[in-house]
């Protein structure tokens, strides 16, 4: 899937506290690997995660591989009434 970087740090910032920890216990993996996820650098502490970064003349393109991380977010996104505020579509929600 390829989304805008700027709709991914949407996601991020909009998320409330604690939701970075709390997808990445849900996942059992480290809370920097879903940093990372949404832009984070640190690779010691969080391993890299299968995304691609491209720029094209209308801002950074990522596309993620996997998108399990998305999908957890969003649903806490929808959880506190905040979903609508993400244009991301999945390509599940597609099929709908």
């Amino acid at each position: 899937m390829v989304i805008k970087f700027e709709e991914l740090r949407l996601v991020k910032d909009l998320l409330p506290s604690g939701s970075t920890h709390r997808i990445a216990q849900k996942l059992g993996v480290d809370d920097q690997v879903v940093r990372n996820y949404f832009g984070g650098r640190n690779f010691r502490d969080g391993s890299f995660v299968d995304m691609h970064i491209e720029t094209g003349p209308e801002g950074t393109l990522v596309r993620l591989d996997d998108l399990t991380i998305l999908r957890e977010a969003l649903a806490i996104l929808d959880e506190v009434g905040l979903r609508e505020e993400v244009p991301i579509v999945l390509p599940e929600e597609l099929l709908q």
